[in-house]
């Protein structure tokens, strides 16, 4: 705690005693955790918001509790890696409704409520761009590359 008290010191925030107060009426909420048991309940989270789960990378580890999981609109990387990965997925038996990309490229239509995951598994080409992306934007212009 005491970290977490200097951290938000130093950045001008508060620090949270729980999961529950940290997601205290939150529009995004982002889970980073190597949980194997839930750490975000439904009860806690208002309609409307966003949760990007991004840890509990394993079939057998689950971030985000059951019930929430299944009444989202879950997005994904990839449906294959998904199905075998993410034990948010596997554990409560939700349903995807897409990957990412047929939402941007407009295959799908995105859904927002009543709430949204996106439950990353992580893909290399995604790092990839990221990087690119990064270098393009603000090292190649900087040092005039």
């Amino acid at each position: 705690m005491e970290s977490a008290m200097k951290c938000a010191e130093e950045v001008g925030g508060e620090a949270c005693l729980s999961a529950k107060e940290a997601v205290n009426d939150a529009d995004i909420i982002v889970t980073v955790t190597l949980s194997s048991t839930p750490i975000l309940k439904k009860a806690w989270v208002k309609e409307g918001c966003h949760i990007n789960a991004v840890g509990a990378f394993r079939a057998d580890r689950a971030e985000v509790d059951a019930d929430l999981m299944r009444n989202a609109v879950v997005y994904v990387d990839t449906k294959a890696a998904a199905l075998k990965e993410a034990g948010d997925i596997i554990i409560a038996d939700a349903e995807i409704y897409a990957e990412i990309g047929e939402i941007i490229n407009g295959t799908k239509e995105a859904k927002y409520e009543p709430y949204t995951v996106f439950k990353s598994i992580g893909m290399a080409m995604e790092d990839a761009v990221a990087a690119k992306l990064v270098y393009e934007t603000y090292i190649a212009k900087k040092s005039k590359i």
